[in-house]
């Protein structure tokens, strides 16, 4: 069903004092959602609010090259935010400051992700088992920048302990602009059905601040029914940004009435290249090893020929890239594979027969 069938708001979304100008918005991915990806997913439109990959508010204040290059913008890469973690509060409250210093417009701090080095220094998913040192620390940033501050968490540490909707209503209380529920706990990790009576939970937890869903969005209908189900006003997209790209422009062409349009095969390819050339403006003969990662979810969407995208996983210089992506062009659509790659489930550990 349509946004207009299923009765969805679909005008501006104001976070604070912003207006985001569409209700679909860039999740933070750990190692993707660098300026290269948020710049050439925004050419494509439709695209609301981005946030950034987390960010440690200790190495952003000590600015450190790596946090650095986190938090790198341009002109263009607007609405944004930056996502910060720590499970110190102090560390919070300093790093927040440090961005409003240097005119950065929101903040939206981590208590989701479910990786064990960043849980193990009591940041991500770890602060929603304090309820009162998150609600400590969440309120001392708010109260120490005048820009909009967000939190983004899961339901809670595990099934026994579903605090969202708890730490929800405090926060809000507090002055929290916004908050991100992922639908599953720390537990699961990315496993597991998303609960979207969970978030609906979350939802009704609150009173005015708006609640972004977040979690298993591939397709449009996902991210429709995501609002339906839940009551959300927003829908944060993550891995399903890195299988269709153009999930937010068709959800903008959606919403006002059109028919989806799919991209041509000169389209993908354009869009390929632009997404490594942003990179290497970025971080140059690097670019090659970082790419490599998105192979595995671009391949189906972009017709890339199964080769060229094990090639693409391991290419080693900007001058073989190019090679490759001229093969693409020239093979387009010679895919056998009916399955993004990085969606395969492997075993872990030596296997006798794989």
């Amino acid at each position: 069903m349509t946004s207009a069938q299923l009765n969805l708001d679909e005008s501006p979304i104001k976070i604070g004092t912003r207006l985001i100008p569409t209700r679909y918005f860039l999740a933070p991915l750990a190692g993707y959602t660098h300026l290269a990806f948020r710049r050439v997913i925004r050419e494509l439109g439709g695209l609301g609010l981005a946030t950034t990959d987390l960010v440690l508010a200790s190495q952003l204040v000590a600015e450190s090259q790596k946090s650095k290059k986190l938090i790198e913008t341009t002109p263009d890469d607007t609405p944004l935010s930056i996502q910060i973690f720590s499970g110190v509060k102090a560390e919070l409250v300093r790093a927040a400051k440090w961005l409003e210093d240097r005119g950065y417009a929101s903040i939206d701090i981590n208590m989701g992700c479910p990786m064990a080095k960043i849980n193990g220094s009591g940041g991500g998913a770890r602060l929603m088992c304090d309820t009162d040192g998150a609600c400590a620390s969440i309120g001392e940033v708010v109260n120490a920048v005048t820009v909009p501050v967000t939190v983004k968490m899961r339901l809670g540490w595990d099934r026994e302990n579903l605090t969202a909707p708890v730490l929800a209503r405090e926060f809000e209380k507090l002055g929290v602009a916004a908050i991100t529920i992922h639908g599953r706990t720390r537990q699961q990790g990315f496993h597991g059905e998303v609960d979207r009576e969970g978030i609906k939970a979350v939802v009704e937890a609150v009173e005015n601040i708006p609640v972004v869903g977040n979690g298993d969005v591939r397709t449009l209908e996902d991210a429709h029914q995501m609002r339906a189900e839940t009551g959300c006003q927003a829908v944060a997209i993550g891995r399903g940004a890195m299988l269709d790209p153009w999930i937010f422009a068709k959800l903008a062409q959606v919403a006002t009435g059109e028919t989806p349009t799919e991209p041509n095969a000169d389209e993908q390819v354009n869009f390929l290249r632009r997404h490594f050339h942003y990179m290497t403006q970025q971080y140059d003969d690097y670019s090659c090893l970082l790419f490599r990662k998105f192979a595995g979810w671009y391949g189906l969407k972009l017709g890339i020929p199964d080769d060229l995208e094990d090639r693409l996983r391991r290419f080693e210089s900007i001058s073989e890239f190019d090679e490759i992506a001229d093969q693409i062009r020239a093979r387009h659509g010679e895919r056998e594979a009916t399955l993004p790659t990085a969606l395969i489930k492997v075993p872990n550990g030596p296997v006798e027969r794989w």
